[in-house]
């Protein structure tokens, strides 16, 4: 049996639809098969994604392996074990929720020297219609990502080289951005191939996502304290400065009430209801308008200020970083 070239890790938990998807895109390489793993790596004990590998290993293809992680520790240290059990010199990423195209592993392996510390980044497709909503439009800027682990390679040189993710990002926010900027500050090249595509699907959310999703901005200040020049050039330049000001207007709104000042409690409403207003209009501008879509926007700009700043302040404090 030949040499494994290339390994490829995916991360999962839990999603053995959408991951079968994934793997019938993996298994339709145009690639020599004997040359390449597939890696699936559970975030914690997960029956039903352990029967959906072993059937493909079993009756497909045996270069499949399931690792689970003992507990849930989140996707970073679910492509670490990956990686490090992996036989390749080449070590290529993508989510469960990707459709990799049938040439994107045989156009990552071309451009990348497994004897060399490099990293290939590819092109991700988002596709959305005409009138997406705010959180497919946010999905879509995956396609203008510098760097995003549903569709990166490095070798295995690189990554050891560079330390591999920081399993302190235990959510998927802000750990491939580490990496590049941890790739970037060990002089490891990160060439752009535009002729390796993964189709990005955008799922379905529940109602009400953008709030649960406010979450992920305490990572941000990690990912800050760590890179602070390279946050500040690649990621924000600047603080939310609109949910400091809807957030301040709402103080002096129920300091007016609570002094029986009138003049302060009006200025401060208006001041809320004018931001809070401004804010919608920049959610809803060239997304759907649908009742419900408009009505899920309303609601949810009353709340994510708060929310948002609240998550980074804890990332702050939980990072120990001067972070607003």
């Amino acid at each position: 049996m030949e040499l494994i070239t290339v390994s490829i890790v995916i991360p999962t938990y839990r999603r053995p639809k959408l991951l079968t998807n994934c793997l019938q895109a993996l298994l339709q390489q145009k690639f020599d098969k004997w040359l390449y793993e597939i890696i699936v790596v559970s975030d914690g004990p997960d029956e039903q994604t352990k029967q959906v590998v072993n059937k493909w290993a079993a009756y497909e293809y045996p270069q499949m392996r399931y690792l689970p992680l003992t507990v849930k520790k989140g996707p970073a240290a679910a492509r670490n074990y990956g990686w490090l059990n992996a036989r390749g010199k080449i070590i290529a990423f993508t989510d469960d929720d990707c459709t990799p195209d049938p040439h994107w592993l045989q156009e990552l392996v071309k451009h990348c020297n497994p004897n060399q510390d490099v990293a290939i980044t590819g092109r991700t497709i988002v596709p959305i219609g005409k009138n997406p909503t705010d959180y497919e439009q946010n999905t879509a800027h995956l396609q203008t990502a510098d760097f995003i682990t549903a569709n990166c390679a490095c070798t295995k040189n690189a990554l050891i080289k560079a330390g591999g993710f920081d399993e302190q990002f235990s959510m998927a926010w802000r750990e491939d951005s580490d990496l590049e900027f941890k790739l970037i500050d060990n002089n490891i090249p990160i060439k752009k191939v535009e002729s390796a595509i993964v189709v990005h699907p955008v799922r379905s959310p529940a109602w009400g996502v953008s709030i649960k999703e406010q979450k992920k901005t305490m990572y941000n200040a990690l990912l800050y304290k760590k890179h602070p020049t390279l946050y500040r050039k690649k990621i924000s330049q600047t603080t939310p400065v609109l949910y400091y000001c809807i957030i301040t207007a709402f103080i002096m709104m129920l300091a007016g009430i609570v002094s029986g000042q009138s003049a302060v409690t009006l200025v401060g409403c208006a001041g809320w209801l004018g931001l809070t207003a401004y804010f919608i209009f920049k959610r809803l501008y060239k997304t759907r308008l649908s009742v419900n879509h408009i009505t899920e926007m309303v609601i949810t700009s009353f709340i994510i200020p708060f929310v948002s700043v609240f998550w980074q302040w804890y990332g702050a404090f939980k990072f120990r970083v001067l972070f607003i």
